[in-house]
């Protein structure tokens, strides 16, 4: 599915655009706000081809995306209003979100923006470092001095990055609020405090702070900013609203920043970093087991966000980080698991997406690999924590120490370099073999390739493998059309997309030549010709419906070649149809295939295919249980 087909069906599931407050993504997720989760199809989302998983937490519904989110929310925002409601006021909160939801609504609404920024500057300033102390590059080199440069204005001019988010998440104009961060940071302004100087606004005396990398000041600048331009709004006439209103925020704002908000944010940034090294120093080593197992339990219900600002925190105000260190154990122990369940499985298909997902691990984007292996596993999982923890504690032991913002991955070890740096790789490295021997010796549980052939699930044929006829009773349903394959529950035919008519998929064709799935007898045919139906030699009762509400044709466009009481086989041509007349004449052409009977069978198995062509395996339909799953343990 590409991504234009995937943002607009993503929309429709989670109730439209009207449902949606806000939108904002991540390294791996689009992260909704909605008005009505109610309106939201999760089930739906989470069958979408190009969706991983569907979460709801911290008062979002997030979509699992993985490395492709960052072109699928562009989409969205390219089809849809969404970025201009949120600028004009719909992001607001809703009442009934607890205190929790809101703090990492908020978080992650002002930081995950910056996150790619934050990610490269960080690992360049870690490789600057390693180069440096190689000897391949002079501090004093020219090139040195520009990369570095590149690499350390994210940072040094971290208040203006994130006077822009957070002046978009608290509905404050962004632009004044990029001045007001670009006053805390102007150089006259550094100047005097390099020099100790003494300054007054008004007479009264100004604290001087090096705003430059800070956190907490400019957010609350803002925050204090929203409210004074909403004052100004209500009070100013609109025909020099756009004029006065920034001249006065700026006016007001900027020295009650500098007055009042500037130290207290100051004084609250050093409170936070002294309180976390504070828990820290109490016991490096349980710090270290705690972060390495159950740092991807944080990011599974997405509340990681709230220990981004105090890594950043510490960063600034303290100069290094002990967290991400111990991090990068647990996100390495996972993608350890990934590589024994890919050394393990017997299965191709768990084999290659352990495989892609792994390698998309090491890199620290461990989304996939959690959802799509680990996870779904659940002893892979469990034996990524403990090596993590196991990891974690080396590490925090040893007192690793992180120089730079980035991604806990492995492009994060230079970042590592300095104090702590060997038990910070000895951390790593630990934890990510212990949970590859853990996964080989204890082993975990999943379907054989053998099982899931017999089930019919996703090997795109109909043929059972020699020797498995005897463990279930099946039949097996081919394709009738050529096309792209998508779930019952994406056709915008509630009746039938809530399968109250029975089990089945939808085909959107590519050609209008309607073949039968199975060898039967024709059971109907709409004098319209837009469905048939068709009870198979084994009675499974099908009904093919070309498009939705395309009764209102009255025939027009179809071709009907059979009628009720023929006998046919699989194969045979049932129905001509023109697509594109269809379509021009403003109908949906989408075509379900429904088992109108699935009540009668113990389950209705399809194909994991995202498109099809005549013949090819579609569905299977399964009377008696499937032998039990094989289990990967050495006893």
């Amino acid at each position: 599915m590409n991504n234009q087909d995937l943002a607009k069906q993503i929309i429709t599931q989670v109730g439209g655009e009207s449902n949606v407050i806000s939108l904002v993504h991540c390294a791996t997720r689009l992260r909704f706000k909605l008005k009505d989760k109610s309106r939201a199809n999760k089930a739906a989302l989470e069958k979408m081809e190009g969706v991983i998983t569907v979460v709801e937490s911290a008062g979002q519904l997030q979509v699992v995306i993985g490395n492709n989110v960052g072109q699928v929310y562009a989409q969205i925002m390219k089809d849809t209003n969404l970025e201009d409601a949120e600028r004009k006021g719909g992001n607001t909160e809703r009442s009934n979100s607890s205190v929790l939801d809101k703090a990492i609504d908020l978080i992650s609404g002002i930081f995950s923006p910056l996150l790619g920024a934050f990610a490269g500057a960080g690992l360049l300033k870690g490789l600057l470092a390693l180069f440096v102390q190689l000897s391949w590059l002079d501090a004093a080199n020219g090139t040195y001095m520009i990369l570095n440069a590149a690499a350390d204005s994210t940072f040094y001019f971290l208040p203006i990055l994130l006077g822009f988010t957070s002046a978009r998440k608290f509905q404050a104009n962004p632009f004044v609020a990029v001045a007001i961060a670009g006053a805390l940071v102007y150089p006259s302004i550094l100047d005097a405090f390099n020099n100790a100087q003494q300054i007054a606004f008004l007479g009264i005396p100004v604290t001087l702070i090096n705003y430059t990398s800070s956190v907490i000041p400019i957010l609350l600048a803002v925050w204090i900013q929203s409210y004074v331009e909403k004052l100004l709004r209500s009070i100013i006439h609109e025909s020099v609203r756009n004029i006065f209103v920034p001249m006065l925020a700026l006016v007001i704002v900027v020295p009650l920043t500098f007055l009042i908000f500037g130290p207290v944010g100051n004084t609250i940034s050093q409170a936070v970093a002294s309180g976390y090294t504070w828990v820290y120093n109490l016991s490096p080593l349980i710090a270290g087991i705690i972060a390495g197992a159950f740092w991807q339990v944080f990011v599974i219900f997405g509340v990681h966000w709230g220990f981004i600002p105090i890594m950043l925190n510490n960063l600034t105000t303290v100069g290094y980080d002990t967290m991400m260190p111990m991090l990068a154990a647990a996100v390495l122990a996972q993608a350890g698991a990934g590589l024994g369940v890919f050394l393990k499985s017997k299965n191709k298909q768990t084999k290659a997406l352990a495989g892609s997902t792994t390698i998309a691990g090491v890199f620290g984007i461990t989304e996939p690999l959690v959802y799509g292996i680990t996870l779904k596993f659940k002893k892979p999982f469990i034996y990524a924590c403990i090596s993590g923890a196991v990891g974690g504690a080396i590490i925090g032991a040893g007192g690793g120490r992180g120089f730079g913002f980035a991604f806990p991955s492995l492009l994060a070890i230079p970042t590592y370099i300095g104090s702590g740096f060997t038990t910070t790789m000895i951390g790593i490295t630990v934890a990510f073999i212990l949970a590859i021997v853990l996964v080989l010796i204890l082993g975990f549980k999943e379907e054989t390739e053998e099982n899931t052939a017999a089930s019919g699930n996703a090997l795109g044929n109909a043929a059972p493998l020699p020797g498995t006829e005897s463990l279930v009773d099946k039949e097996v349903i081919v394709s009738p059309l050529n096309g792209k394959i998508m779930p019952l529950e994406l056709l915008p035919d509630e009746a039938i997309a809530s399968g109250a008519m029975g089990k089945g998929i939808v085909i959107e064709p590519s050609s209008g030549r309607l073949t039968s799935p199975v060898s039967g007898t024709v059971t109907t045919v709409f004098p319209t010709g837009h469905a048939i139906g068709i009870t198979s030699d084994e009675g499974v009762e099908l009904l093919i419906h070309v498009g939705v509400n395309t009764v209102k044709l009255k025939g027009q466009f179809f071709d009907k070649k059979v009628k009720e009481g023929d006998r046919v086989k699989q194969g045979d041509l049932l129905l001509d149809f023109d697509v594109e007349q269809i379509r021009a004449a403003g109908f949906v052409t989408a075509t379900p295939i429904i088992v109108t009977n699935s009540a009668s069978y113990l389950d209705v198995l399809k194909t994991d295919k995202s498109e099809a062509k005549h013949n090819d395996y579609l569905l299977t339909i399964v009377n008696h249980s499937l032998k039990e799953d094989h289990v990967y343990e050495d006893k």
